[in-house]
């Protein structure tokens, strides 16, 4: 048995995570879906990168678990890798679900090709808007599925994608499995690239889109699941 802390994207929620939490627990795991302040239900709580990396390790304590594998999916992967040095010894186990990876004092938006998110979050009263539904084509993604992620996401707090990582080691230091989906882009990002150079890291494929976790939420909960195992 091991403790799942899932932790989803910008614009999403614990809900993200249902169908992929349903495999893990028919599989014996416990799994704890965790939604990041300022967003879903915690809508209205004032929130930037720090307050996102609190929020899993205070999870993590509050509950008292230990042999954890923390998920991190898209954005999330920056709080979550900053989370993962900081719980110590109650890591198992740190998954990112083609995500972004923290850099010590760069932020989300480090080499991002243009300021169109910049602008977004200034147009946006301090928030990043949530994609419309056609930014999601291409991503294996059913109109249904669609329409539930649409419906779903909430504006994503401005200062988490500004706010610089603080990371005091190497996260290649860590045990750590980096699942790539291939309709995304077929490599991972620099800095991810970096680490899976690491013996500690592992490269896992998936021929989905950016959002497994609607796409193919079985295939991804037997990946964690072996990622689990092999730790």
């Amino acid at each position: 048995m091991t403790n799942f802390v899932l932790v989803a994207g910008a614009w999403l929620g614990a809900w993200a995570w249902d169908e992929v939490a349903a495999e893990l627990r028919s599989a014996g795991h416990d799994v704890h879906p965790l939604t990041l302040s300022g967003l879903a239900e915690k809508q209205g709580v004032p929130a930037g990168q720090q307050t996102h990396v609190q929020d899993i390790v205070g999870e993590v304590e509050r509950l008292d678990l230990r042999g954890v594998v923390l998920v991190g999916h898209s954005y999330s992967g920056i709080p979550v890798g900053q989370a993962a040095e900081l719980i110590g010894d109650r890591l198992r186990r740190v998954v990112f679900v083609d995500s972004n990876v923290p850099v010590d004092g760069e932020t989300f938006l480090s080499g991002w090709p243009s300021d169109s998110v910049r602008e977004a979050i200034t147009a946006g009263g301090g928030f990043w808007p949530p994609l419309p539904a056609p930014e999601y084509a291409g991503q294996e993604l059913t109109d249904e599925q669609i329409a539930r992620i649409v419906d779903g996401s909430t504006p994503h707090p401005g200062a988490t994608l500004t706010e610089p990582a603080v990371l005091t080691r190497s996260l290649g230091d860590l045990p750590a499995t980096y699942i790539k989906c291939l309709l995304d882009d077929d490599e991972p990002m620099p800095a991810a690239a970096e680490l899976l150079k690491s013996e500690h890291w592992e490269l896992v494929e998936m021929d989905t889109g950016h959002l497994p976790m609607f796409s193919r939420p079985r295939e991804l909960a037997r990946i964690l699941h072996e990622s689990a195992a092999g730790s």
